[in-house]
């Protein structure tokens, strides 16, 4: 697909999650070509520098910048938040993307599902703490990358504490979560000047399977070669979706290859109770 070259994001803020490898760093890459100081906000400060590194040789963008967080740790989420609203004044594109996909059920430090915390609350978390400097940046952009791949949102369990735990549903659902939080989230911020999107990479060959063992991974590697996209083609709809300037006043959307798709799942009984379950999960311990 063609590039988005005519759209100028100098002296506009992006922070890009989980952009050290794969889509994330792809998407990072195309903003930092606009101009966009980027913020790569990822775990890893060795892989988050060598991936800042490529992005400014590639691009000759000098703003681009490492900020650490674990966005499966709640207080992670929330002291990134603050040293960010520290160094930056303005937040003009939060794009959401980093993900996990682990193969075994694991707690994080908040004693919570690993999959769910990282890819539901720490979408849902990270959002909520910078609104505040979105809503002053308007307008702004939220971009929060789910899936096709989705479905089987159990609200009762989503922690799978009844449910055998299976990696596979474990991530579909949470991206189903992705695309209804969006939605929520687009209502309540309607008239703000900050919009917000649910986008599908496509079936992108990254770094999300490396736990993978035995035939789930025999059968990835065999999808990689003959019909995965690279990461520069799944990033190509969420920065669209982030700079396209026809879009400054459209939200709300569920996006793929640059075009709206239906709603599925929008449920405004479901979504009430998954913003309110995530609000209860993300509340701050006195």
């Amino acid at each position: 697909m063609n590039r988005i070259p005519d759209v100028d994001m100098t002296d506009k803020v992006v922070i890009v999650t989980g952009s050290n490898t794969g889509i994330g760093k792809a998407i990072a890459r195309d903003l930092a070509l606009m101009g966009a100081t980027v913020v790569l906000a990822c775990r890893s400060r060795e892989r988050a520098e060598a991936a800042a590194s490529d992005i400014i040789d590639q691009t000759d963008n000098q703003q681009v910048d490492v900020m650490l967080v674990d966005l499966s740790s709640q207080d992670s989420i929330r002291d990134f938040c603050e040293r960010f609203r520290g160094k930056y004044e303005r937040l003009d594109v939060l794009i959401n993307n980093a993900g996990v996909w682990p193969s075994e059920r694991a707690l994080t430090v908040d004693d919570i599902e690993l999959t769910w915390a990282t890819n539901v609350l720490g979408y849902f978390l990270l959002t909520n703490e910078l609104i505040e400097l979105l809503r002053k940046s308007a307008p702004a952009r939220i971009v929060n990358v789910a899936s096709g791949f989705a479905g089987q949102l159990d609200l009762d369990d989503v922690q799978f504490e009844r449910r055998r735990f299976e990696g596979w549903r474990a991530y579909r659902q949470s991206k189903q979560a992705n695309r209804m939080l969006t939605w929520t989230l687009a209502e309540r911020l309607e008239g703000s000047g900050v919009t917000a999107h649910a986008i599908h990479p496509g079936g992108v060959s990254t770094e999300l399977f490396r736990e993978w063992r035995g035939p789930m991974a025999f059968f990835q590697s065999i999808y990689d070669r003959v019909a995965s996209r690279t990461p520069t083609q799944g990033a190509d709809t969420a920065t669209y979706v982030a700079v396209a300037p026809k879009l400054e006043n459209v939200t709300g959307g569920y996006w793929f290859n640059r075009r709206q798709r239906r709603r599925k799942f929008y449920d405004v009984t479901a979504m009430k109770q998954l913003w309110e379950l995530c609000e209860r999960m993300t509340q701050r311990a006195d």
